[in-house]
């Protein structure tokens, strides 16, 4: 019986990418002083998730994506609250929010592990409200 998805994210500066997860996005850490894994290797509590499946050809030919790729996105109720509540704890954004069809989204820049993008779906969501 499958219990949940695991996902990783590789960092140049596993401390300072933990400290964000830990002050900006308060995510509790479950791992943290009660295994003997290396303090890297913490493991943090994200909340509810689901699993969208993409081609990597749009209807029109266009290229959306390679085998393989895999994409991790944050959702969210209310973008600009989000983005302020965020910004107040020290996050930095990528441009402005857009418009990209599913949804209404902004490239969170994580530090020393590149970006995750941050969006208000349009979608029907798997999540319990």
């Amino acid at each position: 019986m499958l219990t949940g998805v695991h996902t990783l994210i590789y960092s140049s500066d596993p401390a300072a990418t933990r400290r964000f997860f830990q002050e900006v996005l308060r995510w509790p850490c479950v791992t943290e002083g009660k295994t003997d894994e290396p303090e890297e290797w913490l493991i943090f509590r994200m909340g509810p998730s689901e699993t969208g499946v993409h081609p990597t050809i749009g209807p029109g030919g266009e290229k959306w994506g390679d085998e393989g790729q895999h994409w991790i996105s944050l959702m969210c109720n209310d973008l600009g609250a989000t983005m302020a509540e965020l910004s107040g704890r020290g996050a930095q954004f990528d441009g402005e929010p857009r418009d990209m069809g599913f949804g209404t989204g902004i490239e969170l820049l994580v530090p020393a592990a590149g970006r995750i993008l941050l969006y208000e779906p349009k979608h029907p969501v798997a999540l319990n409200p």
